[in-house]
Protein backbone atom coordinates (compact mmCIF):
# COMPACT_ATOMS: atom_id res chain seq x y z
CA UNK A 1 0.00 0.00 0.00
CA UNK A 2 1.46 3.39 -0.89
CA UNK A 3 0.89 6.42 1.70
CA UNK A 4 1.80 9.25 0.20
CA UNK A 5 1.45 13.14 0.43
CA UNK A 6 -0.44 15.53 2.46
CA UNK A 7 -4.07 17.11 2.42
CA UNK A 8 -7.67 16.04 1.86
CA UNK A 9 -7.16 12.40 1.55
CA UNK A 10 -7.85 10.19 -1.64
CA UNK A 11 -7.89 6.76 -2.19
CA UNK A 12 -7.15 5.40 -5.32
CA UNK A 13 -8.70 2.47 -6.76
CA UNK A 14 -6.89 0.46 -9.98
CA UNK A 15 -8.00 -1.07 -12.99
CA UNK A 16 -9.08 -4.67 -14.36
CA UNK A 17 -5.08 -5.31 -14.46
CA UNK A 18 -4.99 -4.93 -10.87
CA UNK A 19 -1.99 -2.77 -10.46
CA UNK A 20 -1.40 0.53 -8.02
CA UNK A 21 1.93 1.08 -10.49
CA UNK A 22 0.13 1.64 -13.80
CA UNK A 23 -1.77 4.86 -12.26
CA UNK A 24 2.04 6.24 -11.33
CA UNK A 25 1.46 9.79 -12.98
CA UNK A 26 -1.71 10.44 -10.91
CA UNK A 27 -0.26 9.35 -8.00
CA UNK A 28 2.40 11.62 -7.76
CA UNK A 29 0.05 14.21 -9.23
CA UNK A 30 -2.24 13.92 -6.65
CA UNK A 31 0.05 13.64 -3.64
CA UNK A 32 1.30 17.01 -4.66
CA UNK A 33 -1.91 18.59 -2.89
CA UNK A 34 -3.71 15.46 -1.16
CA UNK A 35 -2.72 12.47 0.54
CA UNK A 36 -2.63 9.76 -1.84
CA UNK A 37 -4.07 6.15 -0.56
CA UNK A 38 -3.07 2.93 -2.88
CA UNK A 39 -2.51 -0.19 -3.66
CA UNK A 40 -2.83 -2.95 -6.00
CA UNK A 41 -5.98 -5.31 -5.46
CA UNK A 42 -5.68 -7.84 -3.01
CA UNK A 43 -5.38 -11.16 -5.54
CA UNK A 44 -2.21 -9.96 -6.42
CA UNK A 45 0.94 -11.69 -4.93
CA UNK A 46 2.57 -8.17 -4.21
CA UNK A 47 -0.59 -6.84 -1.96
CA UNK A 48 -0.57 -6.83 1.71
CA UNK A 49 -3.77 -7.53 1.86
CA UNK A 50 -5.68 -10.80 1.91
CA UNK A 51 -7.72 -12.48 -0.28
CA UNK A 52 -10.15 -15.11 -0.34
CA UNK A 53 -11.12 -16.77 -3.59
CA UNK A 54 -14.82 -18.06 -2.03
CA UNK A 55 -15.57 -14.13 -1.32
CA UNK A 56 -14.60 -13.28 -4.63
CA UNK A 57 -15.69 -9.94 -5.51
CA UNK A 58 -16.73 -8.82 -1.88
CA UNK A 59 -12.61 -9.06 -1.35
CA UNK A 60 -12.15 -5.52 -3.37
CA UNK A 61 -15.00 -4.01 -1.17
CA UNK A 62 -13.23 -5.04 2.08
CA UNK A 63 -10.22 -4.07 1.17
CA UNK A 64 -11.44 -0.71 0.46
CA UNK A 65 -12.25 -0.28 4.18
CA UNK A 66 -8.94 -2.06 5.40
CA UNK A 67 -6.75 0.51 3.58
CA UNK A 68 -8.51 3.05 5.22
CA UNK A 69 -8.13 1.29 8.33
CA UNK A 70 -4.48 1.07 8.49
CA UNK A 71 -3.96 4.74 6.94
CA UNK A 72 -6.26 5.73 10.03
CA UNK A 73 -8.57 7.45 7.79
CA UNK A 74 -12.62 7.73 9.18
CA UNK A 75 -13.37 8.82 5.71
CA UNK A 76 -11.92 9.69 1.96
CA UNK A 77 -12.86 11.01 -1.14
CA UNK A 78 -13.00 7.25 -3.21
CA UNK A 79 -11.23 7.46 -6.94
CA UNK A 80 -12.35 4.52 -8.73
CA UNK A 81 -10.40 3.92 -12.41
CA UNK A 82 -12.24 1.68 -14.81
CA UNK A 83 -12.69 -1.81 -13.28
CA UNK A 84 -11.96 -0.23 -9.88
CA UNK A 85 -14.97 2.06 -10.62
CA UNK A 86 -17.35 -0.59 -9.59
CA UNK A 87 -15.48 -1.64 -6.60
CA UNK A 88 -15.40 2.23 -5.55
CA UNK A 89 -19.08 2.35 -6.16
CA UNK A 90 -20.26 -0.67 -4.42
CA UNK A 91 -18.37 0.87 -1.63
CA UNK A 92 -20.05 4.02 -1.75
CA UNK A 93 -23.74 2.13 -1.70
CA UNK A 94 -23.02 0.44 1.44
CA UNK A 95 -20.57 2.76 3.85
CA UNK A 96 -21.56 5.69 2.90
CA UNK A 97 -20.37 7.42 6.00
CA UNK A 98 -16.74 7.06 5.13
CA UNK A 99 -16.97 8.57 1.57
CA UNK A 100 -16.74 11.99 1.10
CA UNK A 101 -17.04 12.29 -2.64
CA UNK A 102 -16.56 9.42 -5.94
CA UNK A 103 -14.57 9.90 -8.67
CA UNK A 104 -15.44 7.32 -11.24
CA UNK A 105 -12.89 7.62 -13.94
CA UNK A 106 -13.45 6.12 -17.37
CA UNK A 107 -15.46 3.79 -15.07
CA UNK A 108 -18.10 0.71 -15.35
CA UNK A 109 -21.35 1.16 -14.14
CA UNK A 110 -22.71 -1.61 -11.79
CA UNK A 111 -25.32 -2.66 -14.26
CA UNK A 112 -22.39 -3.33 -16.64
CA UNK A 113 -21.87 -7.10 -18.01
CA UNK A 114 -19.28 -8.68 -20.18
CA UNK A 115 -19.68 -7.65 -24.07
CA UNK A 116 -18.68 -10.14 -26.72
CA UNK A 117 -15.31 -9.36 -26.87
CA UNK A 118 -14.90 -9.75 -22.94
CA UNK A 119 -16.53 -13.08 -22.95
CA UNK A 120 -14.26 -13.96 -26.33
CA UNK A 121 -10.92 -13.67 -23.68
CA UNK A 122 -12.86 -15.10 -20.84
CA UNK A 123 -13.04 -18.49 -22.99
CA UNK A 124 -9.06 -19.12 -22.24
CA UNK A 125 -7.32 -16.08 -21.17
CA UNK A 126 -4.00 -17.32 -21.08
CA UNK A 127 -4.15 -18.46 -24.34
CA UNK A 128 -5.50 -15.64 -25.74
CA UNK A 129 -4.19 -12.99 -24.08
CA UNK A 130 -1.24 -12.62 -26.91
CA UNK A 131 -4.41 -11.75 -28.99
CA UNK A 132 -5.12 -8.87 -26.43
CA UNK A 133 -1.31 -7.57 -25.93
CA UNK A 134 -0.98 -7.14 -29.68
CA UNK A 135 -4.30 -5.74 -30.20
CA UNK A 136 -3.58 -3.30 -27.42
CA UNK A 137 -1.45 -0.61 -29.36
CA UNK A 138 -4.45 -0.83 -31.71
CA UNK A 139 -7.22 0.35 -29.21
CA UNK A 140 -4.66 3.22 -27.73
CA UNK A 141 -2.96 4.69 -30.77
CA UNK A 142 -6.03 6.82 -31.02
CA UNK A 143 -5.94 8.76 -28.09
CA UNK A 144 -2.21 8.70 -27.52
CA UNK A 145 -1.95 10.32 -30.51
CA UNK A 146 -4.57 13.04 -29.55
CA UNK A 147 -2.67 13.49 -26.35
CA UNK A 148 0.84 13.68 -27.85
CA UNK A 149 0.85 15.54 -31.10
CA UNK A 150 4.12 16.08 -31.05
CA UNK A 151 5.74 13.05 -31.92
CA UNK A 152 8.76 13.66 -29.26
CA UNK A 153 6.04 13.58 -26.37
CA UNK A 154 4.29 10.58 -27.80
CA UNK A 155 7.58 8.41 -27.70
CA UNK A 156 8.31 9.54 -24.15
CA UNK A 157 5.03 8.55 -22.69
CA UNK A 158 5.16 5.02 -24.94
CA UNK A 159 8.83 4.49 -23.10
CA UNK A 160 7.44 5.50 -19.63
CA UNK A 161 4.49 3.79 -19.78
CA UNK A 162 5.67 0.43 -21.22
CA UNK A 163 8.12 0.18 -18.56
CA UNK A 164 5.74 0.51 -15.94
CA UNK A 165 3.65 -1.74 -17.54
CA UNK A 166 6.43 -4.25 -18.15
CA UNK A 167 7.65 -3.82 -14.47
CA UNK A 168 4.34 -4.88 -12.81
CA UNK A 169 2.93 -7.06 -15.38
CA UNK A 170 -0.57 -8.09 -15.54
CA UNK A 171 -1.57 -11.63 -15.18
CA UNK A 172 -5.05 -12.88 -17.62
CA UNK A 173 -5.67 -15.12 -15.24
CA UNK A 174 -6.47 -12.72 -13.00
CA UNK A 175 -8.14 -10.58 -15.12
CA UNK A 176 -10.30 -12.88 -16.44
CA UNK A 177 -11.54 -14.37 -12.63
CA UNK A 178 -12.06 -10.49 -11.61
CA UNK A 179 -14.65 -9.66 -14.85
CA UNK A 180 -16.10 -13.23 -13.78
CA UNK A 181 -16.33 -11.95 -9.52
CA UNK A 182 -17.99 -8.61 -11.13
CA UNK A 183 -20.26 -10.22 -13.30
CA UNK A 184 -21.21 -12.47 -10.48
CA UNK A 185 -21.57 -10.26 -7.78
CA UNK A 186 -25.00 -8.79 -6.03
CA UNK A 187 -24.15 -5.40 -6.35
CA UNK A 188 -25.99 -2.63 -3.69
CA UNK A 189 -28.75 -0.21 -5.40
CA UNK A 190 -26.84 2.15 -6.40
CA UNK A 191 -29.20 4.97 -5.44
CA UNK A 192 -27.65 4.55 -2.22
CA UNK A 193 -24.69 6.28 -3.12
CA UNK A 194 -25.24 9.45 -1.28
CA UNK A 195 -21.46 11.45 -1.62
CA UNK A 196 -21.19 13.78 -4.32
CA UNK A 197 -20.30 12.13 -7.33
CA UNK A 198 -17.62 13.27 -10.55
CA UNK A 199 -18.02 11.08 -13.62
CA UNK A 200 -15.00 11.97 -15.71
CA UNK A 201 -14.27 10.49 -19.29
CA UNK A 202 -12.48 11.10 -22.33
CA UNK A 203 -13.77 12.79 -25.36
CA UNK A 204 -16.21 9.81 -26.92
CA UNK A 205 -14.36 8.10 -29.81
CA UNK A 206 -10.79 7.32 -28.07
CA UNK A 207 -11.78 5.67 -24.95
CA UNK A 208 -11.69 2.16 -26.99
CA UNK A 209 -11.52 0.38 -23.53
CA UNK A 210 -14.64 1.32 -22.13
CA UNK A 211 -17.34 3.37 -24.27
CA UNK A 212 -18.38 7.13 -23.12
CA UNK A 213 -21.67 5.82 -23.61
CA UNK A 214 -21.21 3.15 -21.00
CA UNK A 215 -19.28 5.21 -18.79
CA UNK A 216 -21.88 7.65 -18.64
CA UNK A 217 -24.60 5.50 -17.66
CA UNK A 218 -23.13 6.15 -14.04
CA UNK A 219 -25.04 9.87 -13.80
CA UNK A 220 -27.95 8.53 -14.46
CA UNK A 221 -27.78 5.84 -11.76
CA UNK A 222 -26.27 7.74 -9.34
CA UNK A 223 -28.18 10.71 -7.41
CA UNK A 224 -25.22 13.02 -6.90
CA UNK A 225 -23.37 12.76 -10.30
CA UNK A 226 -22.20 14.87 -13.03
CA UNK A 227 -20.01 14.22 -15.89
CA UNK A 228 -16.82 16.29 -17.30
CA UNK A 229 -14.50 15.31 -20.23
CA UNK A 230 -10.91 15.53 -20.32
CA UNK A 231 -10.17 16.86 -23.54
CA UNK A 232 -7.85 14.84 -25.77
CA UNK A 233 -8.13 11.76 -23.18
CA UNK A 234 -9.70 8.19 -24.00
CA UNK A 235 -9.15 5.83 -21.66
CA UNK A 236 -5.48 6.32 -20.12
CA UNK A 237 -6.44 10.00 -18.88
CA UNK A 238 -4.84 9.71 -15.84
CA UNK A 239 -1.53 8.82 -17.01
CA UNK A 240 -1.64 10.47 -20.24
CA UNK A 241 -2.78 13.59 -19.18
CA UNK A 242 -2.05 13.52 -15.00
CA UNK A 243 -2.65 17.53 -14.49
CA UNK A 244 -5.83 17.84 -16.30
CA UNK A 245 -7.27 15.43 -14.23
CA UNK A 246 -5.27 16.30 -10.85
CA UNK A 247 -7.45 19.86 -12.02
CA UNK A 248 -10.01 18.05 -12.13
CA UNK A 249 -10.34 16.52 -8.49
CA UNK A 250 -9.34 19.67 -7.01
CA UNK A 251 -12.57 21.84 -7.82
CA UNK A 252 -14.28 19.11 -6.92
CA UNK A 253 -12.36 18.15 -3.86
CA UNK A 254 -12.89 21.85 -3.11
CA UNK A 255 -16.46 22.06 -3.44
CA UNK A 256 -16.16 25.00 -6.00
CA UNK A 257 -19.61 26.26 -7.00
CA UNK A 258 -18.53 27.88 -10.14
CA UNK A 259 -18.87 25.69 -13.40
CA UNK A 260 -16.15 23.62 -15.37
CA UNK A 261 -16.67 22.89 -18.99
CA UNK A 262 -18.63 19.54 -20.06
CA UNK A 263 -18.96 17.56 -22.69
CA UNK A 264 -20.99 18.51 -25.74
CA UNK A 265 -20.86 21.92 -25.05
CA UNK A 266 -22.32 21.81 -21.99
CA UNK A 267 -21.74 23.38 -18.75
CA UNK A 268 -21.70 21.34 -15.55
CA UNK A 269 -21.31 22.44 -12.17
CA UNK A 270 -17.98 21.65 -10.06
CA UNK A 271 -16.57 22.83 -7.09
CA UNK A 272 -15.05 25.45 -5.18
CA UNK A 273 -11.29 25.90 -5.33
CA UNK A 274 -9.51 26.63 -2.12
CA UNK A 275 -6.02 27.45 -2.25
CA UNK A 276 -4.05 24.33 -3.04
CA UNK A 277 -0.83 23.84 -3.12
CA UNK A 278 0.70 22.60 -6.57
CA UNK A 279 4.47 22.71 -5.16
CA UNK A 280 5.74 20.25 -3.01
CA UNK A 281 8.24 18.55 -4.57
CA UNK A 282 10.27 15.37 -3.05
CA UNK A 283 7.13 13.73 -1.41
CA UNK A 284 8.26 10.37 0.34
CA UNK A 285 5.73 7.76 0.10
CA UNK A 286 4.90 5.82 3.25
CA UNK A 287 4.29 2.09 2.29
CA UNK A 288 2.20 -0.44 4.27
Amino acid sequence: MIDIGHGEPVVLIPGLQGRWEWMQPAVEGLARRHRVIAYSLCDERTSPFDCDPALGFENYVRQVGEAMDRAGLREATLIGVSYGGLIATEFAARFSGRVTRLVLASALPTDWTPDRRARFYLRAPRLLSPVFVITAPMRLQPEVRAAFPAIGDRLRFMVRHGWRVTTAPMSPTKMARRLEWAEHHRFADATHVQAPTLVVTGEPGLDRVVPVEVSRRNVARLAHARHVVLPRTGHLGIVTKPEGFCEVLDEFVANRTETVRGDAGTEVPALHQTGAHYGAPGLQPRRG
